[in-house]
């Protein structure tokens, strides 16, 4: 069971924060606090509150007017977004369409049209479809369809090691799938998972075109894909790996490797524009990433400020969310190649482990823009935050 409330206390409204200024090349530079006048700092409101008991939430999405979760005890919900951040005023049950999906915790979500893709704990990707009035779920297939299967099983060369002793056709992940992304023009979706690999399928059929195993030497936690199809990956084993498809050979192919992380890379996110790759990690370092004039990627700053892991990563606007084993919320914005911490969002009680964000609709001011920010942790609560900036 899960329910809304209200967030009023004095503790979550309307807190201000200096700027910090964060640019480390050589990354060991102290963050230098900039002293701004104080009409000029942003300010935030936590404006809602979702409790859901004895369940964490694993993923968030949006998609048009809704909110989408994953959580721990198997659950999607749909949350109505005009819901959420408009029935704050007083503790009262939610309305949220709500299926439980199998077996395994759920990992990752990505929308396509009315079709949702669910990334669980017990190595399988599920597809959902929203159908009638009553907005429905409707299980359409569980990937590796057993078509897919049935076809590969039967061919020797289908078959690969997993393990000692333990084969497995090329076709299914024998771990945790870890991520999903959805490509650009919604005809592929990539996965990724603790058992190393990187895996394509067909979104038309469902059908897994292409594997590729042994991407990285440890698990992969996370995956983006940009419009021009380059895929990023990033692992346990610290680094992010950028895969190509070739013209040639029709496969993905690697391109490049960026080592800098100390520890394991969990978070992943593309600018709006696609021209800056951010990577968060276990080591509580942010690295910015920009193409140099040769085409390699290379860093421009460090954002330094987080005391624990960094766990996940959202971008909206030219503003970067990072969320933290340290139970807070940092949003960050760069002038150039300078990176500022503008506000820090607490209120959690656990980790946070997933965000998603958008341009609030309504403007306050010419000179003011607001966002929202949608954050899920650990402490099994989803929080919602209005922030203002100038």
């Amino acid at each position: 069971m899960s329910y809304l409330q209200a967030s009023n206390s004095q503790d979550e409204s309307m807190f201000q924060y200096p700027y910090y200024l964060h640019q480390d090349s050589n990354f060991n530079l102290p963050s230098i606090p900039i002293i701004t006048s104080q009409p000029h700092l942003p300010y935030y409101h936590c404006i809602a509150t979702i409790k859901c008991n004895n369940s964490y939430i694993s993923s968030l999405a949006i998609y048009g007017n809704s909110l989408y979760t994953g959580s721990s005890n198997k659950e999607i919900r749909i949350w109505k977004l005009d819901t959420i951040k408009s029935q704050f005023n007083q503790e009262h049950q939610s309305e949220s369409i709500v299926v439980v999906t199998g077996e395994g915790a759920i990992k990752s979500l990505v929308i396509s049209s009315d079709k949702i893709f669910s990334a669980h704990q017990d190595h399988k990707i599920r597809v959902w479809k929203l159908e009638g009035q009553d907005r429905k779920f409707t299980h359409v297939a569980t990937l590796p369809t057993f078509g897919d299967r049935a076809l590969k099983i039967l061919t020797p060369r289908n078959h690969v090691q997993v393990r000692r002793n333990k084969t497995s056709t090329w076709v299914h992940h024998v771990d945790t799938v870890s991520g999903l992304a959805l490509s650009r023009d919604g005809l592929v979706i990539y996965s990724v998972s603790w058992d190393r690999t990187l895996k394509i399928w067909r979104t038309s059929d469902f059908k897994c075109v292409e594997s590729v195993a042994n991407a990285h030497d440890d698990a992969i936690n996370t995956v983006v894909v940009s419009s021009n199809g380059d895929v990023y990956t990033g692992s346990s084993d610290k680094k992010i790996k950028i895969w190509r498809k070739s013209e040639e050979k029709h496969n993905h192919i690697l391109i490049a490797t960026l080592k800098k992380h100390k520890s394991g890379v969990n978070a992943l996110v593309l600018s709006d524009n696609e021209k800056v790759l951010y990577s968060g990690a276990s080591d509580r370092c942010i690295m910015v990433w920009e193409k140099s004039e040769g085409g390699d990627m290379v860093i421009v700053s460090v954002l330094k400020g987080h005391s624990k892991s960094i766990l996940c990563l959202s971008v909206v606007s030219d503003l970067v969310c990072s969320g933290s084993e340290d139970e807070t919320i940092r949003i960050w914005r760069g002038i150039g190649k300078c990176y500022f911490c503008l506000v820090v969002l607490e209120g959690h009680n656990g980790p946070v482990k997933c965000l998603t964000s958008e341009v609030h609709d309504i403007r306050s001011s010419d000179t003011l823009a607001s966002y929202h920010i949608y954050s899920g942790g650990l402490d099994c609560d989803i929080k919602v935050w209005r922030i203002f900036i100038p």
